[in-house]
């Protein structure tokens, strides 16, 4: 991965140019020649604007870098055309929410020739409005020893906090980190109108984590709940305590006398 000018930099695929891949192109634009595929139409305006080329999955697959950025439901259709078609040499990287099961699939699919890395940006569009420095990402070696450059690239070139960590790692914690908040976002929401106009600090925290979830795409939350083995377990030990403190409560109400008022 060099770091000079475009005239000498690998050129850059990225594969599906949905939200976060546009907010990829954005903050690589100045280091990469960046191509792009996706199968939406709708997107051919908003790449010109990043100053972006759409092409071929094919073509996009010979880049130096390839990011992939689809849903977890086209991921494995995605990775083997990439593997039929991707060059020696090339480092393939994918930015999606889950990490155990993606990583079993690239590392199965790609051939031995190319360098693979698992990671995990640790914010979106919605997070990053002001910028990505100091924001985090994990990084996960499956394949080669390039994950070093590109951990250096990104904490040097991005500003990033780069996390090392192992896919099955990853996955425990996240089924906490994002498998937690956007099920609260989810439920809160349900619960909308939220209050605006008498709240507290904790509660416009709150309120701003809510927001940053709330417009993902439904493939995101999706992921995040189905696709991490380790979601369930989380997610069910939430609703016991909550059904349990729920309970502990309703006892209380019960058996504490209310007080009267002394006239």
């Amino acid at each position: 991965m060099n770091n000079n000018s475009k005239s000498q930099i690998t050129s850059l695929g990225i594969v599906g140019f949905g939200a976060f891949g546009q907010l990829a192109a954005l903050h690589l634009g100045q280091h990469f020649e960046i191509m792009a595929y996706d199968p939406s139409l709708d997107v051919a305006k908003v790449a010109k604007q990043h100053g972006v080329r759409l092409s071929s999955l094919r073509s996009v697959s010979q880049a130096d870098v390839i990011l992939i950025a689809a849903p977890v439901s086209s991921f494995e259709q995605v990775v083997s055309e990439i593997a039929v078609a991707c060059k020696p040499g090339a480092l393939i990287v994918d930015v999606g929410s889950v990490k155990v099961v993606p990583s079993e699939i690239m590392r199965r699919l790609l051939p031995n020739h190319v360098d693979i890395v698992a990671s995990h940006p640790l914010f979106g569009p919605q997070s990053a409005t002001t910028g990505i420095e100091g924001l985090k990402i994990a990084i996960c070696p499956i394949q080669g020893r390039r994950h070093a450059r590109l951990a250096a690239f990104l904490r040097k070139f991005l500003g990033l906090t780069v996390i090392m960590t192992t896919p099955e790692d990853h996955d425990q914690e996240a089924a906490v980190v994002q498998g937690l908040t956007h099920l609260i976002a989810k439920v809160l929401l349900r619960m909308g109108p939220l209050p605006t106009r008498m709240t507290t600090k904790s509660f416009d925290l709150l309120s701003e984590a809510i927001s940053m979830v709330q417009h993902d795409a439904p493939e995101v939350f999706e992921a995040i709940e189905k696709a991490n083995p380790n979601a369930e377990i989380v997610r069910r030990r939430f609703f016991d305590l909550a059904a349990s403190l729920s309970v502990e409560l309703e006892t209380e109400l019960r058996t504490t006398p209310h007080n009267e008022t002394e006239h």
